[in-house]
């Protein structure tokens, strides 16, 4: 028997969805309880086919208007447009999501992609979102590795020839690999800033659901590292250093999380970073182990927008070329508005 898409909870507020505000939580913990009630929400543990929420990257930084890099895609409000359709496809499919995942990109001041890392002959540091660091400019030696930042980051003082030959050496594996180029990011998700949180109306919903399912939310994050990008939550873009010795590790462990439930629905920011970033790596993973497994992946399409900078970039086709891989490989291309029991 089909299970009902319930209503929405007389507290959402869909012109919200773009503001940053305190959650009653203790208000919403007892709605949440006559709301199961109500409604004969059993408890998650009772699933007999489990399914996994993936959001990634939901946060104030990427999803609300005037901060860093709010992802407006061309609709030019896009994250925004995303997020009050998150909340409507939480709220109204409460017994379908056994468990909610959130990653948060997790960042501090001298990490490769911020201006304070590279310095050129002049001191000055490259222009946030206007440059993209490649192997051409470190040969041509338009841009160092800022010797001022060097003990901070490697926790040493006479590492910065090492941290030099390092910097070449990440853009250069990153044009290896087939990577984008690096991107002089705006200082984006800080450690302990509130663009680092997520969306209030996400968490909001995220804690309904908690509360409703007995189901606590998982929290994972990413980009801590200052040595490189880390846009998948599985895997950092770089692993090892010039000599060959490991400065970050795959996510293995979050990985066998995922693929311990039937269904894995992802939705989140940036639908040409993070997301993309994040499915490519889970396609590989279940490529090296077994392909039927992309069945159980379920990307939902108007969750989620590409990064596009008016008049600099826009990534809106390699994000779309991206998904048109992943269907092939076997993944789920579905729409949040289309009840659950109908996806294929």
């Amino acid at each position: 028997m089909a299970v009902p898409r319930f209503p929405l909870p007389l507290h959402f507020d869909a012109d919200q969805v773009d503001q940053v505000w305190r959650i009653p939580y203790q208000e919403r913990q007892h709605e949440a309880q006559v709301w199961a009630k109500e409604h004969r929400i059993r408890p998650a543990f009772e699933d007999d086919f489990r399914t996994c929420l993936l959001l990634v990257d939901v946060q104030n930084t990427f999803c609300i208007p005037d901060y860093e890099l709010f992802v407006g895609g061309r609709s030019g409000n896009g994250a925004v447009e995303d997020n009050i359709r998150l909340c409507q496809f939480i709220y109204r499919n409460l017994p379908h999501i056994s468990k909610i995942a959130c990653t948060l990109d997790t960042h501090t001041a001298m990490q490769i992609f911020h201006e304070i890392f590279w310095i050129d002959d002049a001191g000055e540091h490259p222009a946030p979102l206007q440059t993209l660091i490649t192997k051409a400019d470190i040969e041509a030696g338009r841009w160092h590795v800022n010797p001022a930042i060097s003990e901070s980051v490697t926790g040493k003082s006479d590492q910065y020839a090492w941290l030099e030959a390092y910097g070449q050496h990440y853009v250069e594996t990153l044009t290896a690999d087939g990577k984008y180029p690096l991107t002089i990011w705006p200082y984006h998700a800080m450690l302990g800033g509130i663009g680092h949180a997520v969306v209030s109306a996400v968490d909001e919903a995220c804690f309904f659901h908690t509360i409703t399912r007995k189901s606590q939310v998982h929290y994972e994050t990413k980009g801590q590292n200052p040595l490189t990008e880390n846009y998948s939550v599985l895997r950092p873009e770089v692993l090892k250093d010039a000599d060959g010795k490991p400065i970050a590790e795959k996510n293995t462990v979050f990985l066998q999380m995922l693929l311990e439930y039937d269904r894995v629905i992802i939705a989140g920011q940036a639908k040409s970073h993070c997301v993309t970033w994040t499915i490519s790596d889970l396609l590989t993973e279940i490529q090296q182990t077994d392909i039927a497994l992309a069945k159980k992946i379920y990307l939902v399409e108007d969750l989620t927008s590409p990064v596009v900078v008016p008049g600099v970039v826009d990534y809106t086709e390699p994000a779309d070329a991206a998904f048109t891989e992943f269907s092939e490989a076997g993944m789920h291309i579905v729409q949040s508005t289309e009840p659950i029991e109908h996806w294929a």
